[in-house]
């Protein structure tokens, strides 16, 4: 916008500056012509007495005398024929001259001024000084170079000016781009400063009020999001007391296990709903322990619902640049939609394996294979959330990798979590 603006004013600057100069330019011509015959025609009309009424001697010593002072060609042409001072040939302008009438013309050399001088008593005499070009454009070249700098400078003057507007206008434009581009990396806290013209005033009005709009209904939602969290807790406090009424202690230790495992998760998500920050320090877990941990847990039920299980798990630790309570949920959600979405007796493979610069988790089952779409969050073909997928999708995301969906060599589906390594290790 600076460089437009900027244009804008030079091109007006150097067409006004073009209307208003070149008449003054050819002006300035004009008028040192007119100087230089003025000068010739009163060193002429000095000679007319002289001319009138004096001999020839005297009329040449008087010629050679103006002509020495002015610098210029005089001649004077007798009637009878004689011609005093420069020596130069009778010009049209001259043999008009001769018949009573004084006049100013252009010669090749310059200009002339012819004047006649009547009253001799052998005829009209005719004076003739020539002007030459030097002289009728003296000064000329100098004013015209003092008109175009001061073009220049009144240019520049104008840039200077615009460039000046220009920056008053811009800044809040930088300013509200900047803070719009904060907002949108979610730091709600940034506000603009209004400036500039009434207009950006109130668009950078307008853009705080959505900031602090955008921070209300967050502030909202992740209370509504807390307060259903924390209406889980009794459930979960019922289910922990039928558990320890159980009369098999694996089953207690099972089943309480789970839920406190449920319960740490639900703390969590109030936790992240009410206190939404940046973590002070990179997130990292061992994936190696976590998938370990889940597989063992999954593993009582796929053996209550028939299903064979193949675990294939490098040995760790396995750094990821995820949290443990995320990387849990992620791998949750992969088991989980092998007990929604397959019939009970499905076989499922767990394999976890280090690969160039990440650690990547497979989950592979015999089912009936994964819908299209089902990728999309709040997709699902059987009845569920849709939302297991796209938490592996996002935790994924948060380790700098990515979640891919295919056709399982044996059919069925196959999930690969590709983790990248924790922040500290990608930076170094």
């Amino acid at each position: 916008m600076r460089a437009r603006l900027a244009l804008l004013v030079a091109a007006v600057s150097v067409l006004t500056l073009i209307a208003f100069l070149v008449p003054l330019a050819l002006l300035v011509r004009t008028v040192a012509e007119d100087r230089a015959t003025v000068r010739a025609t009163a060193d002429a009309q000095s000679l007319v007495p002289v001319v009138g009424t004096a001999d020839a001697a005297t009329i040449r010593l008087t010629v050679e005398q103006l002509a020495a002072e002015s610098g210029r060609p005089v001649s004077v042409f007798l009637p009878d024929g004689t011609v005093l001072g420069a020596q130069t040939p009778r010009t049209p302008a001259v043999a008009l001259a001769a018949r009573g009438q004084s006049l100013t013309g252009e010669s090749a050399a310059g200009r002339e001024v012819v004047i006649a001088v009547q009253g001799r008593a052998d005829g009209t005499g005719v004076i003739r000084i020539a002007v030459p070009q030097r002289e009728l454009t003296a000064g000329v070249t100098r004013a015209w170079l003092v008109l175009a700098l001061l073009g220049v400078i009144l240019v520049l003057i104008g840039l200077l000016v615009a460039d000046r507007l220009a920056r008053t206008l811009v800044r809040p434009i930088s300013d509200l781009s900047a803070v719009s581009h904060r907002l949108a990396n979610a730091e709600l806290d940034a506000r603009v400063t209004p400036a500039g013209p009434p207009e950006l005033r109130e668009v950078a009005g307008a853009l705080n009020h959505l900031a602090t709009r955008i921070q209300v209904l967050l502030v909202q939602e992740r209370e509504q999001v807390a307060d259903l969290s924390h209406q889980l807790r009794t459930p979960l406090t019922a289910l922990r007391l039928e558990a320890e009424a159980l009369r098999d202690p694996d089953d207690a230790a099972r089943i309480t296990a789970a839920a406190d495992g449920l319960e740490r998760a639900v703390t969590g998500l109030i936790r992240q709903a009410r206190w939404r920050h940046a973590p002070a320090q990179p997130a990292a877990s061992d994936a190696a322990a976590i998938v370990a941990d889940r597989v063992a847990f999954w593993s009582v039920l796929a053996e209550d619902t028939g299903r064979a299980v193949t675990l294939d798990l490098t040995p760790g630790p396995l750094p990821v640049g995820v949290a443990a309570d995320n990387l849990t949920t992620a791998v949750d959600a992969l088991l989980g939609n092998v007990f929604a979405h397959t019939p009970d007796g499905t076989p499922f493979a767990v394999r976890l394996t280090r690969e160039t610069g990440e650690v990547v988790l497979t989950v592979a089952d015999e089912g009936p294979g994964m819908p299209v779409g089902a990728i999309r969050r709040g997709a699902s073909a059987a009845g569920s959330t849709g939302l297991g997928l796209d938490i592996a999708r996002r935790a994924a995301q948060a380790a700098g990798g990515r979640l891919e969906v295919r056709a399982g060599p044996q059919g069925g589906a196959q999930v690969l979590l590709r983790l990248g390594p924790p922040t500290s290790a990608r930076d170094a």
